[in-house]
């Protein structure tokens, strides 16, 4: 059997030995090698496969680690990943113990900056290009960033200050049309035009090629023929949007192609200036099906082959995001005051039969999670009752537009954050586990929790109801345990809290996710003539007072559980309430530890930090045993 070039290949120095078709064969090898790890222990796919031959070529022309390559977000860097002396480990990847799905400097020299958020990557290479040249240190910067994060506001930030600059940094947009869902906007439409000028492009391939043939000694010509460009793009391209940044924009070109790759990367290492390199790929390329349906392909789950030795989480339809989806075209149908707003996920936060039913209603803002924030507001200053769907840790980058656009003038805007307390194996950066924390201590906000997908339904009507605050509802990403699709909704008056199960021993304050466990340890204590009482603690802020001064007087040991971080979090507010008011209660805080939470299956992660039924019954006993 022939040995595969892939066999060889350990680490980028392994690369500078082959030759440009070797490099070809080599992109075959790693697709087919990323596709059969991928199905079986699932991960990010169609992203990767789109950038093996932008890869290869990087690894190929830099002198990685030296150089420094940044690459946006991360789940574009499996092919990184196993260049860069992980390929016998991408059967963990996004596993408990095993690789990050996304880029880690912990984990590798090679990984330059951690990324699980979009936009980021060309702010980071411009300041470690600036740590470089105060330093006088001699090495390049890549910034790889794709169309997706070119609508997230920061990408422009750092194009506006590195652009002003003149120091090296190369940019290269990754054009592919997508996100996760298709991209939108007028960036898009720009790119778009770029790429479908012939006429620019044939001209511009004409100039460069007369330009690069002339003798070294012609450099007064190459000026002119420069300035010809300039004028050619003035005239044909559709305006000059990063050269007027402060970049040399080359461009567009095939990505897919390893010779142009190469030539191109090459040709222009050594400019000593901001430059931007517009290459288009194919999302999903090398696998027919990822190529035609990218947004299904965008990430896949374990198909549970044999030699797959990690267990998978097992969610039970529907999930809150399918209940969600349900639920807001259900409003839609009632009112047509409602309209949905995402940034860039549709498909992840269950808008799509809500965009399909209702597309004048619906918005997709881009990787823009600020201006989703404040674009709510601006509709909601004119009477429209806009529903915001956001991951809880995307939404922390709207933090100040929450507080200055939406709380300060007390906007009824309807907050619905997906992905709240553990995701799984996205891990750290992707964990929605601050949200209780950091948004508990904002004036005027209403923040709730279902324990099901029904009390979901309540909760957004509730949030309807009323139009005097704005109104946060957070939900996991995990089964919605209880969801009947054509029930009926009950309204809950604010701040009103549920007892679930009776008992005599002690109180469980429990939020949210949290309280169906709890519910199944009282269960089995009983069984051990341990008698708790559960409450479903369904509203944060403002909190239930009147039942939570009953239980005071019920109860001299507390119990808090939530799934998020105890610091600032649920059990933080009922203890300094309890301070306040002078209560002498004992009171035991459960939540997630104040440190970030590696990626794994949901269901061992819980475990790990004491969040599982077994880990709360063992927790209540050594409580209530002191």
């Amino acid at each position: 059997m022939t040995e595969k070039l892939l066999d060889k290949i350990n680490y980028p120095a392994d690369l500078k030995k082959l030759s440009i078709d070797d490099l070809k064969e080599l992109a075959k090898e790693i697709r087919e090698f990323t596709i059969a790890t991928i199905e079986k222990t699932g991960g990010h796919l169609a992203s990767t496969l789109g950038v093996v031959e932008l890869t290869i070529a990087l690894h190929y022309i830099y002198d990685t680690p030296r150089d420094k390559l940044v690459w946006d977000v991360g789940h574009q860097g499996y092919a990184h990943k196993i260049l860069t002396g992980r390929k016998d480990r991408l059967n963990t990847i996004r596993q408990f113990g095993g690789l990050c799905g996304f880029l880690s400097p912990s984990e590798s020299e090679f990984d330059t900056f951690g990324a699980g958020h979009a936009s980021t990557s060309i702010s980071a290479a411009f300041g470690i290009a600036s740590a470089r040249d105060h330093k006088k240190e001699d090495f390049k910067v890549v910034a790889i960033i794709g169309d997706g994060a070119l609508t997230g506001g920061l990408a422009f930030e750092g194009l506006n200050n590195a652009g002003n600059s003149r120091k090296q940094i190369l940019v290269i947009l990754n054009d592919n049309t997508m996100s996760i869902s298709p991209n939108v906007g007028a960036i898009r439409r720009y790119l778009t035009k770029i790429v479908t000028n012939p006429l620019y492009n044939r001209v511009r391939d004409e100039i460069w090629r007369t330009t690069n043939s002339l003798p070294t000694g012609k450099g007064l010509t190459q000026k002119m023929l420069r300035k010809i460009e300039e004028s050619l793009k003035v005239f044909m391209a559709p305006g000059i949007l990063f050269d007027e940044f402060g970049f040399r924009y080359f461009g567009p070109i095939d990505g897919n192609d390893m010779d142009l790759m190469v030539s191109t990367l090459e040709n222009i290492k050594d400019i000593s200036t901001p430059v931007l390199l517009h290459i288009v790929t194919k999302k999903g390329k090398g696998m027919d099906s990822a190529e035609s349906d990218p947004v299904t392909f965008h990430g896949l789950a374990p198909n549970n082959g044999n030699d797959n030795k990690f267990t998978t989480e097992k969610v039970t339809d529907p999930s809150f995001q399918n209940a969600f989806g349900e639920i807001v075209c259900e409003i839609g149908r009632n009112r047509d005051d409602i309209v949905c707003i995402t940034a860039a996920m549709k498909e992840g936060t269950g808008l799509v039969p809500f965009a399909n039913e209702f597309p004048e209603r619906f918005y997709d803002v881009g990787i823009a999670e600020g201006h989703a924030v404040t674009f709510a507001a601006g509709m909601a200053v004119r009477g429209i009752r806009p529903i915001v769907a956001i991951y809880s840790t995307f939404l922390q980058r709207a933090y100040d537009h929450i507080i200055h656009d939406v709380a300060l003038q007390n906007l009824p805007v309807i907050f619905c954050l997906d992905r709240a307390g553990l995701v799984g194996e996205d891990g750290a950066t992707h964990h929605g586990a601050l949200d209780i924390a950091y948004l508990r201590c904002i004036p005027n906000l209403i923040l709730s929790a279902p324990k099901d997908g029904n009390e979901l339904r309540n909760l957004m009507y509730t949030a309807l109801n009323q139009s005097k605050n704005p109104f946060m509802i957070r939900y996991p990403r995990s089964s919605s345990f209880d969801f009947n699709k054509n029930g009926q909704a009950d309204l809950i008056p604010i701040g009103n809290w549920e007892k679930v199960a009776t008992g005599k021993d002690t109180a469980i304050l429990a939020v949210g996710s949290m309280v169906k466990p709890s519910l199944e340890a009282a269960v089995d204590l009983a069984k051990e003539k341990i008698s708790c009482e559960v409450i479903n603690c369904r509203f944060i802020q403002p909190m239930d007072e009147k039942y939570l001064k009953s239980v005071t007087k019920k109860f001299n040991k507390i119990i808090t559980i939530e799934e998020g971080v105890i610091n600032g979090g649920f059990g933080s507010g009922i203890s300094a309430w309890l301070t306040d008011n002078s209560y002498s209660c004992n009171i035991k805080r459960i939540g997630i530890p104040n440190e970030f939470i590696t990626h794994g299956n949901r269901d061992i992660l819980l475990k790990e930090i004491g969040l599982d039924k077994s880990s709360i019954i063992k927790q209540i006993k050594e409580f209530l045993n002191k």
